[in-house]
């Protein structure tokens, strides 16, 4: 029987040809790029009261697209990635917080398959019971893989747990784990809501339409959005946002707060974590949006909802 296989709102799948890919990799051996900009610790990290917090609205960041959530006495954690390297990448930067450091995990929050955001060793790191809420066509791989307690969601599904409403949100993206399963799992974003307080968590993609629909739908406070893995555009640009696109989607989604994620871990693409901020900065600027919007946040470091 024939798996189902995915595509983006306008039908597209998304997949580069492996012409284009060897485009790339040609492309790319004649770079010469400075990768001596590491992305800062944060000195005091509050790992104690994270651990006990069960009352404030919290956002940590662990690095890449990894970021703990405390919602309601919730811990939450979205595409959890402790990995030391990517394929033959190693890691730029020490994660902000260890898994000895984490709290029990409640809930983990995954946007689709690829290897730098679904991570089983990860996953098997967290401490407690957590369940897994995770895009559709996901869920036979991590039962296959032990894991309890998995949820599926199409794009617009809800659940709420502990009065936390969680949504799964579209995205212009792609999946593949293996030879076979292109696009045989689902992928997007995620939306937290308590008490008036909203976290958009936009997972990975390119620009599209849909984000303006997500700011139609909701009241967001903080928007996590990828700024890195962009160069070279004319390969990367259909499955990933480059930063003049990611101050966009913030306006998009008509946001109060933007949070800058997936850079300063793993080298994906071309382009640096510091290339990456700067340009994100520079956007920002010419569009003259107040500065006390945008969030950069160290390694783990802690911002209060």
């Amino acid at each position: 029987m024939a798996r189902i296989r995915y595509t983006n709102p306008n039908g597209e799948r998304n997949v580069n040809s492996f012409k284009k890919l060897m485009q790339w990799q040609r492309e790319r051996r004649r770079k010469v790029k400075d990768l001596s900009f590491i992305v800062p610790q944060e000195s005091a990290k509050k790992i104690d009261y994270l651990q006990k917090n069960r009352k404030d609205v919290t956002i940590t960041w662990i690095g890449h697209s990894s970021f703990l959530i405390q919602m309601n006495g919730l811990n939450i954690v979205t595409d959890i990635v402790w990995a030391k390297r990517m394929g033959l990448e190693v890691r730029l930067t020490e994660p902000g917080l260890t898994p000895n450091q984490m709290p029990e995990i409640d809930i983990v929050l995954i946007s689709h398959s690829h290897y730098d955001h679904l991570d089983i060793p990860s996953l098997r790191k967290l401490k407690g019971s957590p369940v897994f809420l995770a895009p559709i066509g996901l869920g036979r791989l991590l039962e296959r893989k032990k894991f309890k307690h998995v949820k599926e969601f199409n794009w617009w599904d809800s659940i709420s747990i502990k009065n936390v409403s969680i949504t799964f949100v579209p995205s212009r993206h792609w999946t593949k784990r293996t030879l076979t399963d292109t696009n045989t799992s689902h992928w997007g974003g995620w939306v937290l809501e308590i008490d008036g307080k909203t976290i958009y968590f936009a997972g990975d993609s390119g620009y599209f339409d849909g984000f303006k629909e997500i700011g139609e739908r909701f009241t967001i406070d903080y928007a996590l959005i990828p700024i890195g893995a962009y160069e070279p555009e004319w390969f990367m640009s259909s499955q990933h946002i480059n930063p003049e696109q990611a101050v966009q989607v913030f306006l998009d989604v008509r946001a109060k707060r933007f949070i800058p994620m997936h850079y300063g871990a793993f080298r994906l693409a071309d382009d640096t974590p510091e290339e990456a901020i700067d340009r994100l900065t520079e956007a920002w600027e010419k569009q003259k949006i107040e500065k006390s919007s945008l969030v950069i946040l160290k390694l783990g470091e802690t911002v209060f909802v």
